[in-house]
Order: structure tokens, then C-alpha cells, then sequence
């Protein structure tokens, strides 16, 4: 992450477009200014340029990260490659010229694990109709966004509570990279173990240090970068020590870094593969409401955070063009499903374009506009071992996990359910369960001390999800 979500403020300088009374000449510039809205906001086109391949670099490991996790589902890695780009493209670009916002839209990550492991893997099932979940809960936010609903549904969840599921969310994905690089394994007597070194654990050990290097030195793109370094580190496992046979899938296989191709032509095997009717199972109604609401709750914090850090407000404290933005971020997880992949959703990582002196919508256009090549490049990015990418989902559990310091612990009746959600998610392997929860422990809290008016009534509906859900399990 580039910049600190904890303070109000950003590294952030306004890059001046020089007199504002000597407007630009015309020509191709003067009307990507008048679009953009440019000079008009206090930039320059080279500054909302530069501060969208910053934007890009930043969140670009996502191109990488989202098709493995969604390969753990079952979506070849090939076309999840193509859904994440074409979403990232889609909804960036729309956010650009729609919203008129320099924030990034791409495949959510933290959802996308609800999606592989919790939901797929974990409750088996079937690839389509959680697909079809994901479909129906982005209907929803469109609908919710639409009818401007966004405070309602936000003051319904208590704000403890709120950053308890996303310290949660962070734990578990965090676990799921320790997991992937097998630097945590199962143990029969203490349940999780640390794993023997071997050249393998030592290579992930030293990319997870060294893209942790780069982040906190506030490298442009450090995730891509400490993905790419630890890749090349891993070249000489089976070929000159080492056996990478354990992340193969075979014991024939012992290198983890096999070359199969530079391009390929888009893979859209996955598209449309969505069973509509079959998501609308009364026994899938509790997935749906946990894409919604953590799609929901995620987009709000993130426009609220970066319109705070960096000033980018209307006249009522508001971000700027808020509604519109909304209106894109719910279209963008619409079309995510249908496009074969878990929902999209506004990246913190845009902090960085912002934290450059990015303004306008020129930055998210741009940013999307860079993710395009990628569409040819799957043989490429299939290069990457699980071991390059985990130490970026340990990474993100770190970023995510920063509300935790803004808990009220001395209240004790909000931080026992905040507390559920933190420790819950990961300790079930499941962002359903742990939220699920989560929620029914605050609503019986509530209940127990008689405090049954500051129980709202969206929180009723919730709570009576999540009882299903809990009872569907057993």
C-alpha cells in the first residue's frame, strides 16, 4: 500500500497546470483537458499520466494474484486472466469518463477468496451457481446505488463491527498465502505447524522480505516487482536445487518456473458460464448478502478514505461524485460473473496515483487502458509460482488489517462481536461463517442488555441470513 491509511493526510502535492488564465492551445491535449476536466482541477495532463501508470503499477499484481486464487475454484488460470483484465479495463475506464473519479476498479481482493475458498472449495458449490451468486449480488448494488441507499445499509452495521470483518478478512488471507507457500501446514497435534526449510521455503522467505523491502521504501509497483524478483529466484528449484514437485500438482514435475509461451490469444472459455436460476436457491440467499455487503461496505470505505486523504470532496464533505461512482462500482461487480470472474471493486491502491498529484478521471482511464496488453500474456503470467504470490496475500492481509487499532476494546459489547469477526474468518476458513457470526453475536449481545432500538431493522434481516447460513452448515 502506498500510502498510510491510518493518518487523514496524504503525501499528496497539487500539481498546478501552470496560469489558469493561459488555458491550453488547442488541439488533441486541449480536448482530453476540456473531457478530463484537467487544468480545471488543478493538474496537467503529464501529471494525471504519470499518476496513472503509479496507479497501475500498484495494483497491477492483481492481474496475477486474482487468476490463481479463481484457479483454486476451478476457471482455468488462462481465462482468469482475461476476465480480471477485461473487468480492471471495463470498470476503470467507466469510472474515468462516467465518474469522472481517479480511483481503479479490478477484481476485489478479500472477495475473491469468499469466492474460491469459501464458498467453491469450502461449501462445494458449484462453480456456476457461485457465480450466479455473485451475478445476483451485484444486481443488488446496482439497485442499492441507484436508489442512493448507501448511508442506510452503511449505519445498519455498527462501525466496530465493520472493522472487525475487514481485520478478519485480512487474517484469512494472510493464512491463505502462508498456506499456498506451505510455510503453514497441518499437524495432527497442534493443529497448524511451521513447515521444514527446504530450498523452496527459503526462496519464498526472501522474496516475502524482499517485496516487504519495497513496500515499506514506497517503491512504485512493489507487489509486481517482489512477484517478479522472487519468480526469478525460483528459476534454479528443480533445476539446480531444490524440488518443486509438492506445488506441481505431480511428483513428476520438480520446477516450479516452466516456460509455456510469451502470448495467447484471449481465453473466454469462462464467459457466460453462469447459472441464474440455480444461484436463486433459497439456500444461497446468505452468500449472496455477504458478497453484497462486503462489496458494499469495501467501495463506500474506500471512497470515503481516499476522498479524506486527499481532499477530494464536494461543497457537503461528501467524495466527489460519489453517487456516480457508486453507479460504476456496481456495474463493474454486475458484469464481473458474466465475465467468469469474483466481484470487482475500487482499489485503496489508487492512493498512489493520487499520492501523485492524480485529480481527475484521466487517471482511472489511463490505468485501464495499461491493463489491455495483459490480455495476450497468460503463458507469461502463468510463469509465477504460488511462492511469488504469497507473500503479496500476506502482504494485502496486512494493508486490510489496519482497522483494528480504530476498535473501541474498552466497549466491551462491540468489541466481543468485532473480536468473532477478527479471530472467526480465519479460524473457520470462512468469510460467511466468521461474519455470519460475528453478526449473530452482536444481535444476541443487544438482546441480553435489553438494548433491542439500537438493533436496526436492515441488522434484523442480516442477522436472520446469518442464522440460515449457521444452520445450513451444521
Amino acid at each position: 500500500m502506498m500510502f498510510n491509511k491510518g493518518s487523514n493526510t496524504m503525501n499528496y502535492q497539487s500539481k498546478v497546470a501552470g496560469d489558469p488564465a493561459s488555458p491550453e492551445k488547442p488541439g488533441p491535449g486541449g480536448a482530453i483537458d476540456r473531457l478530463f476536466e484537467v487544468t480545471r482541477s488543478g493538474s496537467t495532463i503529464r501529471t494525471e499520466i504519470i499518476a496513472a501508470l503509479t496507479t497501475f503499477l500498484a495494483a497491477s499484481y492483481v492481474i496475477v494474484v486474482n487468476p490463481a486464487i479463481l484457479q483454486n475454484a476451478g476457471i482455468p488460470f488462462s481465462a482468469g486472466v482475461t476476465a480480471t483484465v477485461l473487468v480492471s479495463f471495463i470498470g476503470s475506464c467507466a469510472m474515468g469518463l462516467y465518474a469522472r473519479s481517479p480511483i481503479l476498479v479490478a477484481p476485489g481482493m478479500g472477495i475473491n477468496a469468499l469466492f474460491a475458498y469459501t464458498m467453491v472449495m469450502g461449501a462445494k458449490v458449484p462453480l456456476e451457481i457461485a457465480l450466479g451468486c455473485v451475478f445476483w449480488a451485484g444486481v443488488l448494488f446496482t439497485i442499492l446505488a441507484m436508489l442512493n441507499l448507501r448511508t442506510a445499509v452503511i449505519e445498519a452495521i455498527p462501525k466496530d463491527l465493520r472493522y472487525g470483518i475487514a481485520c478478519g478478512i485480512g487474517l484469512f488471507i494472510a493464512l491463505i498465502g502462508l498456506e499456498n507457500a506451505k510455510f503453514i501446514v497441518a499437524s495432527p497435534d497442534t493443529i497448524v505447524a511451521l513447515t521444514q526449510f527446504t530450498p523452496v521455503t527459503l526462496t519464498f522467505v526472501a522474496g516475502f522480505i524482499i517485496t516487504a523491502a519495497l513496500v515499506v521504501c514506497r517503491i512504485p509497483g512493489a507487489m509486481m516487482a517482489g512477484m517478479i524478483i522472487t519468480t526469478v529466484l525460483a528459476i534454479p528449484i528443480g533445476r539446480l536445487w531444490g524440488d518443486g514437485s509438492a506445488f506441481a500438482g505431480g511428483a513428476d514435475v520438480h520446477t516450479l518456473v516452466n516456460w509455456s509461451g510469451l502470448f495467447a490469444a484471449p481465453d473466454f472459455s469462462f464467459v457466460g458460464r453462469v447459472d441464474l436460476l440455480g444461484a436463486l436457491q433459497v439456500a444461497y440467499a446468505p452468500f449472496i448478502f455477504v458478497f453484497l455487503f462486503t462489496n458494499f461496505v469495501e467501495a463506500l470505505s474506500t471512497f470515503l478514505g481516499l476522498a479524506e486523504a486527499a481532499n477530494l470532496k464536494d461543497e457537503s464533505g461528501m467524495p466527489r461524485n460519489i453517487k456516480e461512482s457508486m453507479h460504476v462500482d456496481a456495474v463493474a461487480a454486475l458484469i464481473s460473473a458474466p465475465l467468469g470472474t469474483s466481484p470487482a471493486t475500487v482499489y485503496l491502491e489508487s492512493g498512489a496515483g493520487i499520492a501523485q498529484g492524480g485529480r481527475t478521471g484521466l487517471v482511472a482511464f489511463v490505468a485501464g487502458l495499461l491493463f489491455l496488453p495483459f490480455l495476450f500474456l497468460s503463458p507469461l503470467l502463468s510463469l509465477v509460482p504460488a511462492i511469488a504470490t504469497a507473500p503479496v496475500l500476506i502482504l494485502t492481509g496486512l494493508f486490510m488489517s489496519e482497522p483494528m487499532g480504530r476498535i473501541n476494546w474498552a466497549d466491551m459489547e462491540d468489541a466481543i462481536p468485532a473480536f468473532l469477526a477478527i479471530v472467526l474468518i480465519p479460524l473457520t476458513f470462512s468469510i460467511t461463517l466468521g461474519l455470519s457470526l460475528a453478526i449473530i453475536a452482536f444481535v444476541v449481545m443487544k438482546l441480553a442488555l435489553g438494548k433491542v432500538s439500537e438493533i436496526r431493522p436492515v441488522m434484523w434481516f442480516v442477522a436472520v441470513l446469518a442464522a440460515m447460513l449457521v444452520m445450513q452448515v451444521q
